[in-house]
């Protein structure tokens, strides 16, 4: 929550960067890193495997509620916080152009993030088990479902560009006189 506080981004560009981003670095760590390691990387540093340690402390454990043999499932803390950047960014437009819940981006953010989410564990079960980069998910489920709403709505380029809606300056007053109207 701190970091969603603290890191704001500032339009749906820097978004779309973060998020492009993150997601070939996850694609490479999870699937192509094996190709050079033998081993993908990303899944033996956030399991811990040979160390004997419980796995890097930047992710969170599920159990998995029918596994037989107590096994679990994990996400890192970069699945949930750039995302969540992204979902912050619609929720602070929302605020500053006066949406409520059911007309603004805030709900379908977190809707494409939670179906997104959804996906990458069906897929993990489908795949026996063999990790998966969530962003490979999450990421076009929320940027989609933002950019084609923005679309949709007129907003695109505003939020691509600005993030914000244009508003005058709140420190200057225009007083209405009537040496200015003759």
């Amino acid at each position: 929550m701190t970091v969603l506080q603290i890191v704001h981004v500032p339009n749906l560009k820097v978004g779309t960067v973060l998020l492009s981003c993150a997601f070939i670095y996850d694609i490479f760590w999870v699937f192509i890193s094996t190709k050079f390691f033998k081993k993908s990387v990303m899944i033996v540093v956030a399991r811990g495997d040979g160390s004997g340690e419980d796995g890097i402390p930047m992710l969170l454990k599920f159990p998995r509620i029918f596994d037989p043999w107590g096994g679990y499932s994990i996400i890192g803390f970069g699945d949930i916080l750039l995302p969540g950047m992204l979902v912050a960014f619609s929720l602070r437009y929302d605020w500053l152009v006066n949406k409520n819940l059911r007309s603004g981006y805030f709900l379908w953010a977190m809707f494409a993030y939670g179906f997104g989410l959804l996906i990458t564990y069906v897929a993990l079960n489908l795949m026996d088990g063999h990790g998966q980069p969530a962003l490979l998910y999450i990421v076009p489920f929320t940027l989609g479902t933002f950019m084609a709403l923005g679309k949709k709505r007129g907003d695109l380029r505003l939020l691509w560009t600005r993030g914000e809606p244009e508003r005058p300056c709140p420190h200057i007053r225009l007083q209405h006189s009537e040496e200015f109207t003759t």
